[in-house]
């Protein structure tokens, strides 16, 4: 089990009663809680950017009437069937389809994998949220 440290920290009244602000609508029940959330994301960050492994969603929106999108999409998914541990498919209308695939890995290959994905023609919209796997943090 962890052991807990306390530590004190200067702030200008104003930014602590924006942060006050911040923290209450977020229902925070207090500032301890908020600032190791603060310092989780940071460290999350700093894994992304050194290429630490990661999960995280790929969600797209693309229109399955778009000639030969669906076999692009599947295409480049088997060219990183490494890192996806799942991959959901919801029809949205008669039109349109919502995708979205779970990864687990480097964050680079994730990155290079949603870019590809989103790049394809026919796709409306894309994005990646990424997160820890929990070891580190």
């Amino acid at each position: 089990m962890s052991k807990l440290f306390r530590f004190g920290i200067s702030l200008d009244k104003g930014l602590l009663d924006k942060f006050d602000r911040l923290i209450g609508a977020k229902n925070y029940t207090n500032r301890s809680e908020a600032f190791r959330d603060l310092i989780r994301e940071e460290l999350v960050k700093a894994e992304w950017k050194k290429n630490g492994e990661i999960v995280g969603a790929i969600t797209l929106i693309y229109d399955h009437h778009k000639r030969k999108l669906v076999n692009k999409l599947m295409d480049i998914q088997h060219d990183f069937g490494g890192i996806i541990i799942s991959s959901q498919h919801i029809h949205l209308d008669h039109d349109n389809c919502l995708e979205i695939i779970a990864v687990k890995g480097a964050s680079e290959k994730a990155r290079k994998l949603a870019d590809s994905l989103k790049s394809v023609k026919g796709v409306r919209h894309g994005t990646l949220s990424m997160s820890t796997t929990g070891k580190d943090i």
